[in-house]
């Protein structure tokens, strides 16, 4: 009875497996008479790419489910295509290959110090960072060598406590660093530079002007035309799992009525999110812990909050004229000479013509401009030798003036003599530092004051300040009391075509205002900065170095600065 039941089992079963296989041969004839095999060889390719990806259970599920939808899909049908891209994109990204990494601190700085002059404080965080890495990768070698020498299982059940992380987890989670700082210092230059030290992969994304969430996330599949965010195809791009990748321009997101892309990017940069970061169009979590992130951007006030506090600052100051002298002779002139085909015989240039062109023809913080006046005065040179005027230069200030032209900058020199109501303030801009004068009149009136020379509003409001400071002190500064009812104060900051705006002229105001009423003269070789509050305390102030750096070009060897920017006496 039962070998009946058995024989019938048996017999039922290969009675299935062979109605299966001729149909199977049956369809494989009727694609054969359509034309389609070719499609069927594609399907069974990406199939063998995709268990060679080695996904994760919840991963390869729904990759598993979208191959199915695909051999059910008739070639013709624009599904077809749709499920196929899809694939494409899933096999071609970075799930399990990385770049090996070697680390040699000392190779390391050599090639930092080799690409970039000066940033010592931005060096040295790059240098940390590539220390904790190194020592988190011998770290977790040592332990793989101890779990296989120990034989790997008592240690194991020693080390079920929750809270300790495997080796491997250990060396992911990269810092997310944020280079803030004026236009041509070096931003995205010396990120390049780490990913050369460190032999990974180098991705640049720029997310100037982007103000679509489906930029950074991608768009869901149902859409005509869908794709995966940047994130994703820099992924692509960089075929390893641990690129360095640099978001550039970060202050430059828009926001628009699809969304807002800087809230798509916080899941990207918080490292205890981004190991699970979920793209719209792949639909299934990729991992992004092991990138190195490194944002750029000019304004920090223009990156919100919770963006910002994701990432780790790292300053980039504007640089001296010191400075500034060696990145031309090191890195622009030789760069110069190559792009206009002259040899090194051929144009040499003194520090003192470097210095004529840092000085006189161009003003930044960083050197780009520079590079373009080097790069003119390198073509004027290579007009004047392909035409047998001369074999070859050795640039002087004096032949800088004849080939450049007129200098086209003209930076604030110190005033000629002692003036009253003339304070020297200084200035911060993106460009760099400069001096400016306040200007500070009186005349008969009503207790008026006007304001001009395009003021922000910041700025109206420390010139307000400055005035009731100087009325409540009137006695002390050997004022009437009622001074102020029979006069009008007029401030004026020249260069009345420059916006201007800020607190920190607020003590040059009313040191100003006082020189105008008591008829003193202030001293013409002294600037001074800070922002003053109604009772008189004089506020700390931001951007010292190129304020510093702006007087020291305006022949100011004094200044005068709030002691609460003690702190940083060192970085002048």
């Amino acid at each position: 009875d039962a070998q009946e039941d058995i024989q019938a089992k048996v017999q039922s079963e290969l009675g299935e497996r062979q109605r299966e296989m001729l149909l199977r041969e049956q369809l494989k004839a009727i694609q054969k008479e359509l034309g389609e095999e070719e499609e069927r060889d594609d399907i069974e390719e990406l199939r063998q790419r995709i268990e060679e990806l080695k996904l994760g259970e919840d991963q390869a599920s729904e990759v598993g489910r979208e191959l199915k939808r695909l051999e059910r899909t008739s070639p013709q049908s624009a599904e077809y295509q749709v499920i196929r891209t899809y694939l494409e994109w899933i096999t071609e990204l970075p799930w399990q290959e990385r770049t090996e990494e070697e680390i040699n601190l000392k190779y390391s700085e050599e090639i930092l110090n080799e690409d970039h002059h000066g940033l010592e404080d931005v060096k040295d965080r790059v240098l940390e960072f590539m220390a904790v890495r190194k020592l988190q990768l011998d770290r977790a070698a040592e332990e793989k060598v101890d779990n296989e020498v120990t034989g790997g299982d008592e240690e194991a059940e020693g080390e079920s406590d929750e809270g300790v992380d495997s080796p491997d987890e250990r060396i992911g989670r990269g810092p997310i660093l944020l280079f803030v700082g004026p236009p041509g210092v070096g931003k995205t230059s010396i990120a390049q530079s780490i990913a050369r030290s460190l032999d990974r992969k180098y991705v640049r994304i720029s997310l100037g002007g982007a103000r679509d969430e489906a930029d950074i996330r991608g768009h869901r599949r149902t859409y005509v035309g869908a794709m995966p965010g940047r994130i994703i195809q820099g992924m692509r791009q960089a075929k390893s799992k641990n690129p360095v990748f640099l978001l550039d321009e970060v202050d430059k997101l828009g926001v628009s009525f699809q969304g807002d892309p800087s809230s798509a990017l916080l899941e990207v940069l918080d490292p205890a999110q981004n190991s699970n970061f979920v793209d719209h169009y792949l639909g299934i979590p990729f991992d992004l812990s092991e990138v190195l992130f490194i944002a750029t951007a000019n304004y920090l006030d223009r990156i919100p909050g919770p963006l910002l506090d994701r990432m780790e600052r790292v300053d980039f100051a504007g640089y001296t004229e010191v400075e500034k002298l060696e990145i031309a002779k090191k890195y622009l002139l030789p760069r110069q000479r190559k792009e206009n085909s002259l040899m090194e015989g051929e144009l040499k240039m003194t520090d003192a013509a470097v210095l004529v062109i840092v000085q006189n023809y161009t003003r930044e913080s960083g050197v780009r401009q520079l590079e373009r006046e080097v790069g003119k005065f390198a073509r004027k040179v290579a007009r004047q030798i392909a035409g047998g005027k001369t074999e070859k230069i050795n640039a002087t200030a004096k032949n800088i003036r004849e080939l450049l032209g007129r200098p086209r900058v003209h930076p604030e020199r110190k005033a000629e003599e002692d003036m009253v109501g003339v304070a020297t303030g200084m200035a911060y801009t993106p460009m760099g530092g400069d001096i400016m004068f306040v200007e500070a009149s009186i005349m008969p009136g009503e207790g008026g004051l006007v304001l001009t020379g395009q003021l922000g509003d910041v700025m109206k409001e420390s010139a307000h300040a400055a005035l009731s400071y100087v009325r409540s002190r009137a006695t002390e500064f050997g004022l009437k009391k009622d001074f102020y009812q029979k006069t009008d104060i007029h401030i004026h900051i020249p260069e009345g075509a420059v916006p201007k705006d800020g607190p920190s002229a607020g003590i040059a105001m009313a040191i100003a205002m006082v020189s105008a009423l008591t008829n003193n003269h202030l001293q013409h070789d002294v600037a001074m900065t800070g922002e003053l509050t109604l009772t008189g305390k004089v506020l700390s102030i931001g951007g010292l170095k190129e304020k510093s750096l702006a007087a020291h070009r305006g022949g100011i060897f004094k200044i005068i600065l709030p002691k609460e920017n003690e702190k940083d006496i060192p970085e002048i």
